[in-house]
């Protein structure tokens, strides 16, 4: 025989020189859900090792995160139900005490960056992306509130602006508003292919967001479509987007795959609650092994084409590669 591929696997050294796809801690995010108050750190059942956390907690994370290597991070309010109203309106007041978290944060590590949420939802009493009428989800309404907590997010110090909402224009209208206010040169995260998937629901414990009614299937895609992605990352593309994302991540990576080929900006994969507690169900019950199977599915994704990878899996990467 003269081509033996096993020539090339017979040496760990030999295997790392030709290895393709190499993930390194730099390519991760962080997701950390915040709450008002002090010396906050409640478990998430659904999601095991990962908490909610007040700002003093969060600032504890993010420095025992640093120490390994791991400086990037998205930020997510769980917000108490007496401050949500039908126009998500404490999103961009000035006590909202994520834009304040996000300001505490910055003084104390300055080079950490920071990706932003902008959606209605955890502000919202309906608990959706956008506001209802009617049972209606309204669109070209809705972007005004988002353009406002763009802007406040951005003046609070996040260094990356991720409009999570999935409402037609949301790009463009959010673009013209930063500029407008003197934030060019923060870039955009676009959720760009987020599915209206059934793997969010660890998620929505985390932040109690879920719709009040209804569901997200009006703004979210179709599980089933493919195409679809490639209008939505046209849209962003021309509206100013600087990435685009997709969400989920591990059932999702053909979609992760034909972005990284159509596009050619950094894309971002959100590999979501769902998915990693599956992976931690099935290893706590001793049926996989998290150390090799943890960093398998995450270079799943980096393989696929995911220049950036936001996952819950990230801390404990980061340990295995110190």
């Amino acid at each position: 025989m003269q081509r033996r591929p096993r020539r090339n696997r017979n040496s760990p050294q030999i295997r790392d020189l030709v290895q393709e796809t190499r993930l390194s801690v730099a390519q991760l995010v962080l997701p950390i859900f915040l709450e008002d108050g002090s010396d906050v750190r409640k478990k998430i059942p659904s999601l095991p090792g990962t908490y909610r956390l007040s700002v003093d907690q969060a600032l504890v994370e993010i420095e025992e995160c640093i120490g390994l290597g791991l400086d990037k991070f998205i930020l997510f309010p769980a917000v108490a139900e007496a401050l949500k109203d039908q126009m998500a309106s404490y999103s961009h007041a000035a006590e909202n005490y994520y834009l304040e978290a996000v300001r505490q944060i910055k003084r104390r590590f300055p080079n950490v960056m920071l990706i932003s949420d902008v959606a209605m939802d955890p502000y919202s009493s309906d608990g959706h992306d956008g506001i209802v009428l009617d049972g209606q989800v309204l669109n070209d309404e809705t972007l005004p509130v988002l353009a406002k907590m763009a802007v406040a997010q951005a003046e609070a110090g996040f260094d990356i602006i991720a409009p999570s909402d999935m409402m037609d224009g949301r790009v463009g209208v959010i673009r013209e508003a930063l500029d407008l206010a003197g934030f060019q040169s923060v870039p955009i995260m676009s959720y760009t292919a987020k599915y209206a998937s059934a793997f969010y629901g660890p998620f929505r414990d985390a932040l109690d967001s879920a719709p009040k009614a209804g569901d997200k299937k009006t703004y979210q895609m179709n599980p089933a479509n493919k195409r679809t992605s490639l209008i939505e990352g046209d849209l962003d593309l021309q509206e100013g987007a600087d990435f685009l994302m997709v969400k989920p991540a591990v059932h999702y990576l053909d979609i992760i795959h034909l972005m990284k080929e159509s596009f050619d900006l950094p894309i971002a994969a959100y590999h979501v609650s769902g998915e990693c507690a599956m992976l931690m169900a099935a290893c706590n019950n001793g049926w996989l092994d998290y150390q090799t199977a943890m960093p398998e599915v995450l270079t799943s994704i980096a393989r696929a084409g995911a220049d950036v990878i936001i996952t819950y899996f990230a801390k404990d990467f980061a340990k295995m590669s110190v």
